[in-house]
């Protein structure tokens, strides 16, 4: 059965139930949620970003490893009253503060679960137990055509839902995990070059293959990447993380960017010394923007907009020009120093770029070459 409904990145995702959580808080409308999407194409994620948005804890349900009794609770005798009683589950909320409900692998879930199930998603409710109005309910699960363990989803559940399809989108994923969850430089700066490999299920179940590689795959190798130094060692694990042939590709242009690449060292310099310790090839300059981007604070930012700035004028502050002709510095210095901006809003340290002169040179370069009012 077709999932018709709108189709939409993370990040699309998670904006959608975040005005979702405004009108239920405002309204007392409360609403259930459904994200359909491959394996690891963030929908964790989504819950786990919306429960920190709403300031609440997410109480994640793995649907496939509880039974009837995990959700109802186990009974006990009321002697006084003669009947059986219930006791709460821990994995339902309680209190009245703001939660997130996360129903994952709702669709791989034994059909015995169902009548539980839909007393969640309609009557909010499991025996009587009752989910408190604060807290926002959300599902997720995959389907049979992505190679996943799951059962079609019937229309007395579906019915009972707003649903969503999930899709990786690359930019999205960089911009809205990637770079605010600080992943390694070589991971964003690879996907950035090849988005095609973001996400690879359908190559690989019709090349009969076990291992795709997935958004939730990449996080893993990030921190491979962060925490194995041995290249075999790496070689290996990111191998069984994305594939062989994946992993061949991606660690050549690792290789790359840790000889040319060392944020600190490029952050920590003079600004006049600097020029000859960026790196020369796209892949170098692509990993030094995101890394730049990731590595901002406070403490740092000065530095930081020097640095992306120049990128753009290496041709005329380095000596060594050999391979920068063919490169889009100032393209790449534009979209670095715009990343930098929505970066430094949410930190709250926008005030840095603003009040930078090197910010206020480079705005009015943009005006004089008509790219600004």
């Amino acid at each position: 059965m077709t999932v018709n409904a709108m189709t939409v990145s993370a990040g699309s995702a998670l904006k959608t139930l975040k005005a979702g959580w405004a009108m239920q808080n405002a309204q007392k409308l409360a609403f259930s949620w459904m994200m359909h999407g491959r394996p690891g194409v963030g929908k964790t994620q989504v819950a786990e970003a919306l429960a920190i948005h709403i300031g609440g804890p997410l109480y994640d349900v793995r649907l496939t490893q509880i039974d009837s009794s995990d959700l109802r609770g186990l009974p006990y005798y009321d002697h006084e009253n003669r009947t059986t009683m219930w006791y709460r589950p821990e994995d339902l909320p309680q209190d009245d503060g703001p939660a997130v409900l996360f129903l994952d692998e709702i669709t791989a879930a034994d059909p015995i679960l169902q009548p539980i199930v839909y007393g969640l998603l309609q009557e909010r409710r499991v025996g009587l137990h009752k989910i408190p109005p604060s807290t926002m309910i959300v599902a997720a699960g995959n389907s049979v055509e992505d190679g996943a363990i799951a059962f079609e989803m019937g229309t007395a559940i579906s019915d009972r839902l707003i649903h969503m399809v999930v899709e990786t989108d690359p930019a999205d994923w960089i911009k809205g995990f990637a770079i605010p969850n600080r992943l390694h430089a070589s991971v964003i700066a690879f996907i950035k070059s090849r988005p095609d490999m973001l996400e690879t299920l359908t190559a690989s179940m019709e090349a009969d293959h076990m291992i795709a590689a997935t958004p939730r795959s990449w996080e893993r190798v990030s921190h491979i990447m962060t925490h194995v130094d041995d290249r075999n060692d790496r070689l290996i694990m990111i191998a069984g993380t994305v594939g062989t042939a994946i992993a061949g590709q991606f660690l050549q242009v690792a290789d790359d960017i840790e000889a040319t690449v060392d944020i600190e060292a490029l952050v920590a310099a003079e600004r006049r010394a600097r020029p000859d310790l960026y790196p020369a090839t796209l892949h170098g300059l692509n990993a030094l923007m995101f890394g730049l981007v990731s590595y901002l604070n406070k403490d740092n930012s000065s530095a930081i907009i020097e640095t992306m700035l120049d990128i753009g004028e290496l041709r005329k502050l380095r000596q060594n020009t050999e391979g920068l002709s063919v490169l889009p510095l100032r393209e790449l210095a534009t979209a670095g120093f715009e990343m930098l901006i929505e970066r430094c809003l949410d930190l709250g340290i926008a005030d840095t770029i603003l009040d930078h002169p090197a910010y206020s040179a480079h705005m009015a370069e943009r005006r004089e070459l008509g790219l600004i009012d």
